[in-house]
């Protein structure tokens, strides 16, 4: 039996503990340029979809505050660099790479995303 865990409008499946790829939901599951929360193997990322095949994750933890509220940042950019803010101190992340842009030295982790089949998968 998988077992299922519901975190924000999301599920994934949580019986893969082993990193690698893991398969969070369908691409339409998610709206253009807004973000969303999902457990995945435990952890909590925030997703982005930021163009009709394109999605961004990070840590859902905001690494100024600890607080879990990255999937409701502000979506933006920096020149081509896609970027998110957090929504408390409004501290800007690159999504590609995680760095501040306020903050030397402070990152946001970043994982690797991939779309197959439909379908958003995140690297852990």
């Amino acid at each position: 039996m998988t077992a299922t865990l519901e975190f924000g409008a999301l599920a994934a499946d949580t019986t893969h503990t082993a990193t690698g790829w893991h398969r969070v939901c369908a691409v339409a599951d998610l709206e253009l340029a807004w973000g969303e929360a999902a457990l995945i193997a435990g952890r909590q990322v925030a997703l982005f979809r930021t163009g009709p095949s394109e999605v961004f994750a990070v840590s859902h933890e905001d690494p100024a505050t600890g607080a879990h509220v990255m999937a409701r940042g502000i979506l933006g950019s920096r020149g081509t660099r896609p970027t998110i803010a957090s929504p408390l101190h409004k501290e800007v992340y690159d999504l590609e790479t995680g760095e501040c842009f306020g903050t030397p030295g402070v990152r946001l982790e970043t994982f690797s995303t991939r779309i197959a089949g439909g379908f958003v998968e995140v690297a852990l």
